[in-house]
């Protein structure tokens, strides 16, 4: 860790990024969020935070340092909130000598699959933010997420859907998202009047209710500015202060540079609502504008990686592939036609196979990954080959002891009408990865390394490939997928992500319909769309859509 850290700050130096130097760079984090691990460490917890704030501030970078969520961070780090809600459960600076600072405001919050996306309004983060400036003292806000994004590739953590934080008032896309980007933006204009009051003098406040309060900034030049917060979330209410009245909206704050005039009312949304649209560019919808490949199937015969136990998926594919076919024989005196595999996984996902025949398909969820696959089967007199194809979708990415996370086929049962035979202690084959990944058949020179067929009947584990022009103008680009089941995109061999459209929300919808592809990923014409479809999806549904927003309303949308 220190060596990584050395050479990421060298890196910075080198190129004199630092506020010291004369850069951009005021505030770097070591660590993030320490706190919720360290109880599970211990004894060894304490001297860690120790060691890695020490460690941090003697690479002398000349800018603070900050632990995000640790509220013992060592001085001279700087103890930072994250959160939703920092104007209230901060407990605040662990040092008079600290500023008081809000590292993640969360403008919604990572999504899994078969969760809805976490709305928050324009409204409750106006009204925390100048919570935090007023009641914490706050003097440094920063976004997670102000611009949305997209896990490009592998890259999501566990379960995480592809889009990241398009809730953001720049969402995924890069587009504006009224009323959040607007109304924050006032929000900081009416900050900005008062901001040097509000850095020259620590408020006092005043009661002005039950539940209403004034937090005032008033310093020896005779500036003012007053923060009047409403936090009952019943009913709006009329205040006195300063021998003038004012009526603050229920759950509200009103801004006052000058303690007199409202410049901003954190309820009051005056920026005009936007809607984002999508249409339709290109479709797909003819037979002959696809080609297909079934994904082989490999038996134990022709692997050459084996173990006489069940291997954990992540320490055997070691991040190079989602998948891990686990491969066995088994022979049998009689045909029977009886008979049932179960299968227990610790997740996340896992297919099934005997004798080349898909037996069945299951899959966990988040953090609740196991799960027991089990599916009829008819095993042939003879040798019968059982093929597991399991996958991950992504890592684990938080809590402690990551390296003790395990994933894969755990124990395989086959049940017929005499006995239950386990067979999780025979000898298995291994496959990392697929052949159409090791062929890298989704590149542009690759694809044509096997044989392409016209596209048939929809089967498991099946690779499909078309080609299509970029659609005019410079509108943001999406792959309409709510066809499909579940696998993986690419353009002109870049990943555009993971995709499973075949896992609902409790309403019954994807948690994820739209798969950006930035418009530095197309050419002018023939693009090459390549999709791993792990289920039975249909690619005839899928269109290249167009983003973009209509102008901006004043009907609030629901």
């Amino acid at each position: 860790m220190q060596n990584f850290t050395t050479k990421i700050v060298n890196l910075m130096k080198s190129e004199g990024l630092y506020a010291s130097q004369g850069g951009p760079i005021i505030l770097s984090q070591i660590e993030n969020e320490y706190q919720n691990v360290e109880k599970a460490f211990g004894e060894d917890g304490p001297p860690y935070v120790s060691w890695a704030a020490e460690m941090a501030v003697g690479l002398q970078t000349g800018v603070p340092w900050c632990m995000c969520k640790q509220d013992d961070a060592p001085d001279p780090v700087i103890n930072a909130c994250n959160g939703l809600r920092c104007g209230e459960t901060f407990t605040g600076p662990n040092s008079p000598n600290k500023p008081s600072i809000w590292t993640e405001n969360w403008t919604s919050f990572y999504q899994v699959y078969g969760q809805n996306a976490t709305l928050r309004s324009a409204e409750d983060m106006a009204y925390h933010v100048a919570l935090f400036i007023a009641r914490k003292n706050g003097t440094f806000i920063n976004y997670y997420m102000y611009h949305g994004g997209t896990n490009f590739g592998r890259t999501a953590a566990e379960y995480m859907i592809t889009s990241y934080y398009d809730q953001a008032p720049l969402d995924e896309y890069g587009l504006i998202r009224q009323p959040k980007w607007g109304h924050l933006k006032e929000l900081h204009e009416a900050v900005k009047l008062c901001s040097e009051t509000i850095l020259s003098v620590f408020p006092s406040m005043q009661s002005l209710g039950e539940q209403q309060e004034a937090y005032v900034f008033s310093g020896d030049s005779g500036a003012c500015a007053a923060f009047l917060v409403n936090m009952d979330n019943t009913k709006s209410v009329v205040v006195q202060f300063q021998n003038s009245s004012y009526e603050l909206p229920r759950k509200s704050i009103s801004i006052l540079p000058d303690c007199k005039t409202v410049a901003f009312n954190t309820a009051k949304v005056s920026t005009q609502f936007n809607t984002r649209i999508t249409i339709p560019a290109i479709k797909f919808d003819a037979a002959e504008k696809w080609e297909q490949f079934e994904e082989v199937i490999p038996q134990f015969d022709a692997t050459t990686l084996r173990s006489d136990v069940l291997l954990e998926h992540m320490n055997t594919t070691k991040d190079v592939s989602d998948y891990l076919w686990y491969t066995s024989s088994i022979q049998q005196d009689s045909m029977e036609q009886q008979s049932t595999l179960s299968v227990k996984s610790l997740g996340h996902v896992l297919h099934a196979f005997v004798n080349g025949e898909h037996v069945g398909s299951l899959h966990g969820r988040f953090r609740n990954t196991a799960f027991t696959l089990e599916g009829a089967v008819s095993l042939n007199e003879g040798t019968n080959n059982i093929s597991l194809l399991s996958a991950t979708v992504g890592l684990p990415d938080s809590g402690s002891f990551l390296e003790r996370r395990a994933l894969g086929v755990e124990s395989v049962i086959i049940q017929d009408s005499k006995e239950a035979k386990n067979i999780t202690n025979l000898s298995w084959g291994y496959q990392v990865g697929l052949l159409g990944e090791k062929l890298q058949i989704y590149s542009l020179e690759e694809s044509k390394s096997v044989n392409w067929s016209s596209l048939g009947s929809s089967q498991p584990l099946t690779w499909y490939k078309s080609v299509f022009d970029a659609p005019k103008g410079d509108d943001p680009v999406a792959l309409n997928l709510g066809s499909m089941g579940k696998g993986e995109a690419w353009v002109n061999g870049q990943s555009i992500g993971r995709y499973w459209v075949s896992f609902r929300t409790l309403a019954g919808i994807p948690s994820q319909t739209w798969y950006h592809v930035p418009r530095s990923f197309l050419q002018p014409g023939d693009n090459l769309l390549v999709l791993f479809e792990e289920e039975t999806g249909n690619p005839l549904d899928i269109t290249v859509d167009t983003i973009s927003v209509t102008k901006p309303s004043l009907r609030k949308l629901v």
